[in-house]
């Protein structure tokens, strides 16, 4: 009972089969698929997806989406309309990933949008909070234009362009360094 106990104590909403193994220190694996299932039938667990479990059905969805595919980080839209700088509100999570896939989860839509692995794994711009991995507003802003160089973006008041052209270097794209100049242009001309 301690492991449960350990993983209702815990902040963390969302677990997957590795991170339960770790909490119960156990190394069989048909051990932990026994013990999972039992408090799944008890009610003290919950399975989202085939690996992934949660205490239950209020768990955080920003978690989910960084632990359903990994390597992966919340990005493009979701953090773009958080921060600000797009006025349209989309309801689906979008993820950078190493993949493109589109998939349900309960009522909530995740959108992975696959980038390259060198730039998927680079931690320059992303922050990692309470086991989500995010991307700031600035990486958001690189990565919706590496996978749609003509991206009209609302509101670039906030936006660092210091912080911009540092983790510009990451894409290492001469279309990218382009349509910078010229977004940073245009927002300087407002």
């Amino acid at each position: 009972m301690s492991g449960l106990n350990n993983i209702l104590r815990s902040s963390q909403t969302v677990f997957t089969f590795n991170d339960v193994a770790l909490i119960f220190r156990e190394t069989n694996k048909k051990s932990i698929i026994s013990k999972v299932n039992y408090y799944i039938k008890k009610g003290q667990l919950v399975r989202i997806r085939k690996g992934i479990y949660a205490k239950d059905e209020n768990y955080n969805t920003f978690e989910l989406a960084s632990k359903i595919y990994t390597p992966a980080y919340i990005s493009f839209e979701t953090v773009l309309t958080q921060n600000g700088i797009n006025f349209q509100f989309y309801s689906q999570i979008f993820i950078a990933s190493y993949l493109t896939r589109e998939i349900t989860v309960g009522n909530q839509i995740y959108k992975f949008k696959k980038i390259k692995d060198s730039i998927l794994v680079n931690p320059i711009g992303i922050e990692n909070k309470n086991k989500i991995s995010i991307a700031t507003k600035e990486r958001a802003l690189l990565d919706t234009l590496y996978i749609d160089g003509d991206y009209h973006f609302d509101n670039l008041d906030s936006i660092n362009w210091n912080i911009v052209n540092e983790i510009l270097a990451i894409y290492k794209n001469k279309r990218m360094n382009k349509n910078i100049n010229e977004l940073y242009a245009k927002y300087r001309q407002t």
